[in-house]
């Protein structure tokens, strides 16, 4: 039991001992005893990769990408030899492509990963916005139902109106037998 009780305290001294963790949907920053890779602002990051993301889905970037290979391929096809540095494969045209393409995909998926961070926020917010409308709904209808039960005992004009006229149809139904007589 006492073994047990020391390795229950020495785990909470660990735990204690590393840096905690706010978020746990969010990687660690550092790990206890390994190598600590530069600190870098997660939230700058991600506007820089939204921003390469956004400029990667425009015209514009196809029609520069359109223009630099190109001139690329022109360089390499139509000049002297001796400028010429990426002769026909385009082996390095092509690792350039790659390179761009390796780096464009997890920025694409930073940035969806942010848009989707965001969605669901705004999607809990009106979540959120929905119920408070449907609670103030249903409390609006409780109060015109009470309103209207409450109506239903008062006496209206056209309640009032209907009896009087029925009143003076029998005080007339009255007088006129006596009339007869």
């Amino acid at each position: 039991m006492r073994g047990r009780e020391g390795g229950r305290e020495r785990r909470a001294e660990i735990s204690v001992a590393g840096p905690a963790r706010t978020r746990l949907d969010q990687p660690r920053t550092a790990r206890p005893g390994l190598i600590s890779l530069p600190a870098y602002d997660p939230e700058a990051f991600g506007k820089l990769s939204e921003r390469i993301a956004r400029f990667l889905g425009t015209g514009r970037f196809i029609v520069w990408m359109t223009v630099v290979i190109i001139i690329w391929v022109a360089w390499n096809t139509l000049l002297p030899e001796n400028v010429r540095f990426d002769s026909y494969p385009f082996i390095f045209l092509t690792l350039v492509l790659s390179l761009q393409a390796s780096y464009a995909a997890p920025l694409i998926l930073l940035a969806q990963n942010r848009q989707d961070n965001r969605d669901r926020v705004n999607m809990e917010q009106d979540r959120a916005r929905s119920d408070r409308n449907i609670a103030d709904t249903e409390y609006l209808t409780r109060e015109v139902a009470a309103l209207r039960h409450g109506l239903g005992e008062v006496a209206t004009r056209d309640f009032i109106r209907s009896e009087l006229q029925s009143l003076l149809k029998e005080i007339e139904d009255r007088r006129e037998p006596s009339e007869t007589l």
